[in-house]
């Protein structure tokens, strides 16, 4: 679908004027649109005007390697070359082959190009009486720059994050993967934003039949604009209805250079620090950065301590009230009396109390994130204390259920993916009704529909739940605990079918023992 901009295009008129108009009146006159024009030399009065959108381009390259090549005085460059040889007809080949100095310049022959050039920080070079341009990549916008990560922060490891700008986020994958074969290519997406984005992938070690799929995904996207990589993420994703995530993102490099090195794909998405991965099955969810840095004991223990939160973070609720409503039996003598004594002023029953503190904390949560950064944790956490023991002073809640609502909303933190952590708050909820409904019985049911649904999934063809369904032996070296890095010798084999070895099987042994 194209927009009502590209079906009025016109081609470049060899009127300099009429082109330069043309952009002006398109643009609206936009005051960032820097317009300068000045003949070519003193012997040739043809017109050579520069266009550039301020704010994108470098103004001071623009002057140092356009400009004044150009307008350079008698003895230089341009100046040397006799007379005879310059007409009016090789002006802008001239120019081109012996004024600029730029690595990345290419003609342009129609609006289309031009306009999209422009408004990616280029600056536009016309002659007068010829119907093409040149194009100078001269882009020098002001970033963010290379900073420390906000959202997956480690005690060991690389501080580095993603920034705004494409070609920074690509160069620091770059910088730790020195391979020829780490493929890139580029395509624009939206009509009107006409965002560059950008895959990546290991030429060998991905599967090319995801290779395709993806690129079928991305160019079967047909919309205005791109804005972040959640756009990309929600359009190219299997299922749309499902809380879990089925596209990873991350904002860290070496996140993505190891994904890469899985045989995995990354999106990129200029105007984003996030950047997706795919394919992206349940296990990768529950993987941190640091896991690959601490020796393997300590990374299996703190990734089964993460395995252990998720349960408590999804069920402690929901046990909580199908203990008390229907299963008193199971709790010891002394501790049942302790509870009655504490829910005999309380008027609610527990569902009904679960559910009011749980919805509380998830506001007093959300608040924290959008206020100002100084304040946003200080409010919440004095706002829980602060709440939670006026409820159970006036009665409204009982002193167990702080407890509960607490230690679920400490454990909802121990999941490193935010996305997944959502998806496990979510469902907190209908398990705590059916909990309230039917007891054990009805989280039973709730988990086990859970469970069914997630090994429907895939994602990019390739099973959600891989390698526990279907089991892969030689795929849970890396799961619920991590072995040496010595013996995880191949690939996860349904998502690289092609390169699985990662390793030599002698690598890392200790040499023999001098006699």
């Amino acid at each position: 679908m194209e927009t009502d901009l590209d079906s009025k295009l016109p081609p470049i008129d060899k009127s300099l004027d009429k082109n330069v108009k043309f952009i002006e009146n398109t643009l609206g006159s936009s005051t960032d649109l820097i317009i300068r024009k000045f003949p070519f030399s003193p012997a040739n009065d043809q017109l050579i005007a520069v266009l550039f959108i301020d704010g994108l381009c470098d103004g001071s390259v623009v002057n140092d390697y356009i400009m004044e090549p150009i307008m350079q005085p008698e003895g230089k460059a341009l100046a040397q070359l006799d007379k005879e040889k310059i007409d009016t007809s090789n002006v802008l080949q001239l120019i081109k082959d012996r004024a600029l100095t730029f690595g990345d310049i290419h003609d342009l022959h129609d609006y289309n190009t031009l306009f999209h050039s422009l408004m990616s920080g280029d600056a536009i070079l016309f002659v007068d009486g010829e119907a093409a341009a040149i194009a100078a990549s001269v882009r020098g916008w002001r970033d963010r720059g290379v900073s420390e990560t906000s959202s997956e922060n480690v005690v060991r490891g690389s501080r580095e994050s993603f920034s705004e700008s494409l070609r920074t986020n690509t160069a620091l994958v770059r910088r730790r993967i020195k391979d020829p074969t780490l493929w890139m290519e580029s395509r624009q997406i939206g009509h009107v934003s006409r965002t560059d984005v950008a895959i990546m992938y290991i030429k060998g070690l991905v599967n090319d039949q995801i290779v395709q799929e993806v690129n079928a995904r991305l160019d079967q996207i047909d919309i205005d604009s791109i804005l972040e990589t959640g756009y990309i993420e929600e359009l190219i994703q299997d299922e749309t209805m499902t809380p879990f995530p089925t596209v990873y993102n991350s904002e860290r490099p070496d996140v993505i250079a190891a994904e890469l090195l899985e045989g995995k794909i990354a999106i990129f998405v200029d105007g984003t620090p996030i950047v997706l991965a795919v394919p992206a099955p349940f296990v990768s969810f529950m993987h941190a950065a640091e896991d690959y840095y601490q020796r393997a004991d300590i990374s299996s223990f703190i990734r089964m301590l993460r395995y252990l939160g998720l349960v408590i973070s999804l069920l402690s609720p929901s046990f909580y009230i199908a203990v008390t409503t229907f299963h008193q039996e199971m709790i010891p003598t002394s501790l049942l009396m302790s509870l009655a004594s504490q829910r005999e002023a309380v008027p609610f029953p527990a569902f009904i109390e679960a559910l009011l503190m749980e919805l509380t904390f998830e506001i007093l949560r959300e608040a924290g994130v959008r206020m100002p950064k100084y304040i946003g944790a200080a409010v919440s956490i004095v706002g829980t204390l602060v709440i939670g023991q006026a409820a159970v002073q006036a009665g409204f809640i009982s002193a167990a259920m702080v407890i509960v609502v607490s230690l679920t909303a400490i454990s909802s933190f121990v999941l490193p993916s935010y996305n997944m952590s959502i998806a496990f708050r979510m469902l907190r909820f209908p398990l705590m009704g059916l909990a309230a409904s039917f007891g054990l019985v009805g989280i039973f049911v709730g988990c086990t529909t859970i469970i069914l649904h997630l090994c429907s999934l895939r994602t990019f063809s390739v099973p959600y739940m891989t390698p526990f369904g279907p089991f892969v032996p030689s795929d849970n070296k890396d799961t619920l605990l991590r072995l040496p890095h010595r013996f995880m010798i191949t690939r996860p084999r349904l998502i690289n079918q092609k390169n699985i070895r990662r390793q030599s099987r002698n690598s890392g042994q200790k040499p023999p023992k001098p006699r």
